[in-house]
């Protein structure tokens, strides 16, 4: 097999941008989280999509588990994977000038139902709605919305953890937002059981964690 199998000449269904989905996706280890804040390590928008995913499925797992929820875990972890993937397109804007003005926050919201819209359509048109169904959010129903944004904001508070430990207060007023957000889930017990489990050691140092 090589790469002539794949020129544009033998695949005369393909049209133009089709194959550019993925590319595009790579591209949100480029968009920096945090943009306004000094940060001791910069977080990249890939990165903190994968941290939201794990927590987004133990989360599903623990409520399921733990609480005789019944989440479908999979499709969680979907959405949560491709939950900032409209960023590619419009960025990470800062949350003070995102919610700033109700217009403004409507507006915004526009512009990422159009950017989701967007990247579905770089799919070949035989699997976009499989992707429209975790990336668009409009598509997405509330019981999984609510479930990977309570994910989104453990995985915050945790950066706003970490940024302590290694000596930054830059993040002291973000993590004390934080903490009251998710004290106010108190529909979502996994998010209390996650906290009580995990959060803590996400203050400990590498000897720490490997000490019997």
């Amino acid at each position: 097999m090589n790469d002539s199998e794949y020129s544009p000449e033998k695949n005369p269904e393909k049209t133009p941008g089709e194959s550019h989905f993925f590319a595009y996706l790579s591209r949100m280890k480029y968009i920096y989280r945090w943009g306004l804040m000094r940060n001791t390590r910069s977080e990249n928008v890939q990165e903190h999509s994968l941290q939201v995913a794990m927590i987004a499925h133990a989360l599903a797992v623990i409520g399921n588990q733990e609480f005789g929820e019944d989440h479908d875990v999979g499709r969680v972890v979907s959405v949560a994977l491709y939950h900032d993937a409209s960023e590619i397109i419009t960025g990470d804007l800062p949350t003070p000038v995102k919610y700033f003005r109700e217009d403004i926050r409507d507006s915004y919201k526009a512009l990422e139902a159009h950017a989701e819209r967007k990247i579905v359509g770089l799919l070949p048109e035989s699997i976009r709605e499989a992707f429209a169904d975790v990336i668009e959010s409009e598509r997405i129903d509330t019981d999984v919305l609510r479930l990977v944004k309570a994910a989104d904001s453990l995985s915050a508070y945790l950066k706003c953890i970490e940024e302590r430990a290694a000596g930054n207060q830059e993040f002291r007023r973000a993590e004390e937002f934080l903490f009251e957000k998710l004290e106010e889930m108190d529909d979502l017990p996994a998010v209390d059981y996650f906290r009580r489990h995990f959060v803590d050691a996400f203050e400990l140092t590498l000897d720490d964690l490997s000490h019997d």
